[in-house]
């Protein structure tokens, strides 16, 4: 609620929108004990609309979920022919929409609550056989405070679809970006696809956090994958280095394609201050170079191999 500005300020900004005044709350609760004899039938309408939808199989399909479902739906009828719709009202809304979010979208919720509120429309109406006005301006007030909670209802359902939407976006650019610890005090960084400015940022943060979470001496970032680079990416790439070198890393620049060098070099690019080497053994070979290793093949004399392992590591 608090992440969405349901406030109490913002609440009664919501009653002004639909017209909610105090008479129509003193005509709803007019009504309360219709309700309350009658909530059992209106929650079956509700769900009995969901089950001839497909759409509402995610739902019905988890038996814990629709129980609770039908418990709050029960609940929330139930509260609103019962006292003041504040806060607490509100939350209760809030939680329901959130428990609707995960099984239903908005048409398939407005369709079945159409359907709930036409059924209790037609109970209203009958308890006013002598008074059709009455009856119509009671319905009418009870009908503003379905529109409050539709609203609401909407908003929560729109707010978790964007909060998941976030989290895909998030989880994706975590996987677009991922730093590997190759060995001790070594990190590889591979690039794959378009880089934006965005991107390009976030690179430098996965890449800064890595470098300190592994006191990483040596990055090697593999651009292999990347078709082009604009100055903004370029300039953002070349702080990204000197940022690591401030760090107390080395950070080597390999497998740039042809296009992206002469790109770098008729973009007035610094090249100097860029490390590079052609390809991406190439450049765990200089890495490893840096921080003292040498590769020693299998098939050599077991003298020369021991030999060449005492020096393996500075």
């Amino acid at each position: 609620m608090v992440e969405m500005g349901l406030t109490a300020q913002n609440i009664e900004h919501r009653k002004k929108y639909v017209g909610l005044e105090p008479t129509d709350q003193i005509r709803i609760r007019s009504i309360k004990e219709l309700i309350h004899a009658h909530a059992e039938e209106f929650t079956t309408v509700f769900f009995a609309s969901l089950s001839s939808l497909d759409e509402a199989k995610p739902l019905l399909a988890s038996r814990e979920l629709l129980d609770r479902a039908r418990r709050q739906e029960l609940a929330h009828l139930l509260a609103m022919v019962d006292g003041a719709h504040d806060l607490a009202y509100v939350e209760q809304r809030v939680q329901l929409a959130r428990l609707y979010s995960r099984g239903l979208e908005a048409r398939v919720f407005l369709g079945a609550f159409h359907a709930m509120f036409k059924q209790i429309g037609i109970v209203v109406m009958k308890k006013f056989p002598n008074d059709a006005l009455e009856g119509f301006e009671t319905y009418g007030s009870l009908k503003k405070l379905v529109f409050f909670d539709i609203a609401i209802t909407m908003d929560v359902l729109a707010f978790e679809r964007e909060r998941v939407i976030r989290q895909q976006q998030e989880a994706i650019r975590e996987l677009s970006t991922p730093v590997l610890q190759i060995r001790d005090r070594l990190l590889l960084l591979p690039i794959i696809g378009v880089i934006d400015t965005l991107r390009a940022r976030l690179i430098t943060e996965s890449l800064l956090r890595a470098v300190r979470a592994n006191r990483a001496r040596v990055v090697v970032m593999d651009v292999t994958g990347v078709a082009t680079i604009d100055s903004k990416v370029a300039n953002h790439l070349l702080q990204t280095v000197s940022a690591a070198r401030l760090m107390g890393a080395t950070v080597i620049v390999s497998g740039l394609s042809s296009d992206v060098a002469q790109s770098l070099v008729s973009l007035g690019i610094d090249v100097d201050k860029f490390n590079t080497v052609g390809d991406l053994q190439g450049g765990l070979v200089e890495a490893e170079h840096l921080l003292g290793y040498r590769v020693v093949r299998g098939d050599m004399p077991r003298g020369a191999q021991g030999a060449e392992l005492d020096a393996e590591l500075d």
